[in-house]
């Protein structure tokens, strides 16, 4: 197993962590745990030494059934992360409270690597006034947490603003090679190596959407790597960047294992035609956008409440990936707001608006029928 080593950190993590987030479930939703036991055995056999859990992860279920699991383990043999639920926390009580319950699930005395969950700039102000990042300094003071972090999710400036508030030991950002300018993205990987810090990378599959492709996209991997899944090009493309501690993938099913095991065990860091192959499957995936709405929002507030811009962000995401489940949660979201398509009553006033002058009542009856046989398809 490929591992990486930081002087900052001095300890060397595989560079494939498993993600605690997907594992298999049965029909009754819960997590399939002698199959997901099987294939955390076989991950830390093949030398993964860097589990990856939440409080918030399958119910809450995660915690306790990586703490039942990881308990015939050596405690040193392996690197646990969980993370603190920001969005419970309300009083410097509450910091102490989860973390505790934490420790309880996981049946530990410390964690190795803590991170306050999922940060955005609203999150993190309340964070700073509760008094969170002090009160878990003092945790790590008291051994209770090696490697002090936080995971993110927001604009770049944000994300800016955290990262240089203190010396952090590592953070977490969601990165891959379709998401190279959303949320903390490349320049964040870059800020984040310039201060030292390492990072952990989530969604480098894209909950999956990067792992299935049609036929043309495929036959592009095919060209320069044969006989490799479009996985492992998803994988290698974050983890060949030097400031990566490890690359987190939620593996749903045992030959997901096997495949990422193949991929880290065997690990090639990208060639130059590999990039470029990268490059041309952006360009075919770009080519399935349907209209060209920049999210400029002029074209809000709609007089009916449809999120004209959130409709073709749906609409346009769901045929670059042609796969529903990547925007199941955003399309489905809107029912409850009556933000769908298909309340437009047509009045025009959002079309004298728009600077692209898109056609936006004709595409919003295209979004509503597509994504109506999407979701039937499923």
């Amino acid at each position: 197993m490929e591992k990486r080593r930081f002087e900052k950190l001095g300890i060397d993590v595989s560079l494939l962590g498993f993600g605690c987030m997907r594992f298999p479930v049965g029909e009754d939703g819960k997590i399939n745990r002698p199959l997901a036991e099987k294939m955390i055995d076989k991950a830390i056999a093949s030398g993964v030494n860097y589990i990856d859990t939440a409080y918030p992860y399958h119910g809450g279920e995660s915690e306790l059934f990586v703490g039942e699991v990881l308990k015939k383990y050596p405690r040193d043999s392996f690197y646990l992360a969980t993370k603190l639920p920001v969005w419970f926390v309300n009083t410097i009580e509450d910091v102490d409270k989860y973390f505790n319950e934490q420790l309880s699930k996981l049946q530990v005395d410390h964690f190795d690597f803590y991170l306050m969950h999922a940060m955005n700039k609203g999150s993190w102000e309340k964070m700073l006034q509760v008094g969170c990042v002090k009160r878990l300094e003092e945790l790590k003071a008291e051994g209770k947490i090696r490697f002090l972090g936080f995971s993110f999710h927001d604009s770049y400036e944000a994300f800016e603003e955290i990262i240089n508030y203190r010396d952090w030991d590592f953070c977490q950002i969601q990165l891959n090679y379709m998401d190279t300018e959303e949320q903390a993205g490349l320049k964040g990987y870059k800020l984040a190596e310039e201060k030292g810090i390492p990072l952990t990378i989530m969604e480098p599959i894209k909950g999956g959407s990067l792992a299935s492709f049609s036929q043309d996209i495929m036959d592009v991997f095919e060209s320069v790597r044969p006989g490799k899944s479009a996985a492992s090009f998803a994988l290698r493309y974050v983890a060949t960047l030097p400031n990566i501690l490890t690359v987190l993938s939620g593996m749903s099913t045992m030959d997901q294992v096997d495949d990422n095991l193949a991929t880290f065990n065997d690990f090639i860091p990208m060639n130059e035609n590999e990039y470029k192959a990268i490059d041309r499957i952006r360009e075919i995936m770009n080519s399935r956008i349907q209209n060209g709405c920049t999210g400029c929002r002029y074209c809000m507030p709609c007089p009916f409440g449809v999120d004209i811009p959130g409709n073709f962000s749906v609409w346009n995401r769901y045929h670059m990936y042609q796969n529903y489940n990547v925007v199941k949660w955003q399309w489905e979201g809107m029912e409850k707001d009556g933000k769908k398509a298909i309340n437009c009553k047509e009045c025009g006033k959002c079309e004298k608006a728009c600077p692209q002058h898109l056609s936006i009542r004709e595409d919003l009856k295209k979004v509503q029928k597509d994504m109506e046989a999407a979701a039937a398809a499923v």
